[in-house]
């Protein structure tokens, strides 16, 4: 049986059993009919960005465009928010709106992505979609891996030839490893930047830290301007300080290692990565090649756009997560501060940290850096092959360098 339904429209063909990886988020590729090909998709095994840059953008990044040190390659980049925000959606819906629109246009016959998993609300699904309305039923965020890329056999079984594919960083780069062997006539990929993800179990755990019934919680987000936002099903809304999260109650694994090992935070080799870092209450778009401009046209005056903005200064920030990323041994980094501090902080970070692009680019640093002390860590022996010249390079100014096995020669 399969999970097909006349009333619901979105399939979820059966999926084999992921084969056993030491680093892997379960992308999906080892389900597929020949599991070996992880062997090349694989973001967490030799991943080459130079190579896959020009083969997608047709070009690798450009020194004489700074911001393409932190973000890969794009076109333009903007702050955008659809004028009519869809209910539901995690922002304002573009994501699903540009997936309904490709369904609309016929651009293409079905959308690769993910939507709640029927017995838990939080738990990713991955979905083949063909209707346009039924990509209503897959805005919000959800915490787990989803297995996407184990539709991409079953949607060219069917028939599919014109696909999009929403996806994070790791199916991405793995989607564009594999794609010119799939043959699909035309192939869009939708990328939303990804740090750190964990398993839907785990993150029920950091649900119950937050509220004493978190069954009523029917939203989060980690927003850029230092809190996290909660909405309940009652109407009610929480904000709360980055700073006055209950990090230290986690456990040291909470999230993975190949989260805190990703150096693919802005979901590079997409043709349009939308996202919200430097969008300053709205969102980030980065429209990487023609496709991607063929994709937000889609929206036509449905979307607002304006220039992204930037301010304060990131150096000291990321120094202090260096220093307590260090500190931490492995654990979850918690800033060493005394609690009667924080609240004060809390309330300051917004008005004088890194806003805006600055924050965007803080946050890039900071994978970076969390991605070399954790492999330093614990693959010390996969870095040569793991961290990419270009991470060498963000992590630069904070005075890490690479060891002499640790950098491809």
């Amino acid at each position: 049986m399969d999970s097909r339904s006349d009333s619901a429209q979105l399939y979820t063909p059966p999926l084999n059993e992921p084969a056993p990886r030491e680093l892997c988020t379960d992308c999906g590729v080892s389900r597929m009919s020949d599991p070996k090909q992880c062997g090349q998709a694989c973001q967490f095994i030799k991943p080459n960005y130079p190579a896959m840059e020009l083969q997608v953008h047709g070009r690798t990044r450009d020194a004489a465009k700074p911001d393409e040190a932190f973000f890969g390659p794009y076109r333009r980049m903007l702050q955008a928010a659809m004028k009519q925000p869809r209910e539901n959606a995690q922002w304002t819906g573009i994501t699903t709106r540009i997936g309904e629109r490709l369904l609309e246009t016929g651009a293409v016959e079905a959308v690769i992505t993910m939507a709640a998993d029927p017995a838990d609300k939080w738990k990713p699904r991955p979905v083949l979609v063909t209707r346009a309305k039924d990509m209503a039923q897959c805005r919000g965020m959800r915490m787990g891996y989803a297995p996407s890329l184990a539709l991409l056999e079953p949607a060219r079984a069917a028939g599919f030839k014109r696909i999009a594919v929403i996806g994070i960083p790791c199916q991405i780069y793995a989607l564009r490893s594999l794609e010119q062997k799939l043959g699909f006539e035309r192939l869009y990929a939708i990328g939303t930047p990804c740090s750190d993800n964990t398993t839907t179990e785990a993150f029920h755990g950091f649900l119950d830290l937050l509220s004493d019934k978190p069954e009523t919680i029917t939203y989060l987000e980690f927003r850029a301007d230092y809190r996290v936002e909660l909405r309940f099903d009652d109407g009610r809304i929480k904000e709360i300080p980055f700073l006055l999260l209950p990090i230290s109650k986690l456990p040291s694994d909470f999230f993975p290692i190949t989260c805190r090992t990703c150096v693919d935070y802005t979901n590079t080799l997409a043709d349009i990565t939308v996202g919200y870092m430097a969008g300053r209450g709205e969102q980030w778009l980065l429209v990487r090649n023609e496709r991607g401009e063929e994709l937000l046209g889609l929206l036509g005056d449905e979307v607002r756009l304006s220039e992204p903005t930037s301010a304060g200064k990131r150096a000291a920030p990321v120094k202090g997560f260096l220093k307590n990323t260090e500190l931490a041994a492995g654990g979850l980094p918690v800033r060493g501060m005394p609690n009667w501090l924080r609240p004060f902080m809390g309330w300051l970070m917004p008005k004088v940290g890194p806003r805006g692009l600055e924050f965007a680019r803080a946050r890039v640093e900071m994978k970076a850096v969390e991605t070399v002390l954790h492999l330093r860590r614990a693959y010390k022996h996969k870095m040569k092959n793991m961290v990419p010249a270009h991470v060498w390079a963000l992590v630069k100014p904070y005075g890490l360098a690479p060891e002499d096995d640790e950098q491809r020669k």
